[in-house]
């Protein structure tokens, strides 16, 4: 019965660390979308 329990736990944090992975990346992407948005804004307005 611990090797299931010891699986399930496994499984579960390597889950969660990829959520967690996927979270910082994802703000990553979104701080540099707005950079470059920011940039062609500031292009248009000239």
């Amino acid at each position: 019965m611990s090797f299931l329990f010891a699986g399930y736990l496994a499984v579960w944090t390597i889950i969660f660390l990829y959520l967690v992975y996927l979270a910082r990346s994802q703000k990553q992407v979104n701080a540099r979308l707005q950079e470059i948005s920011d940039k062609l804004r500031a292009s248009s307005d000239q």
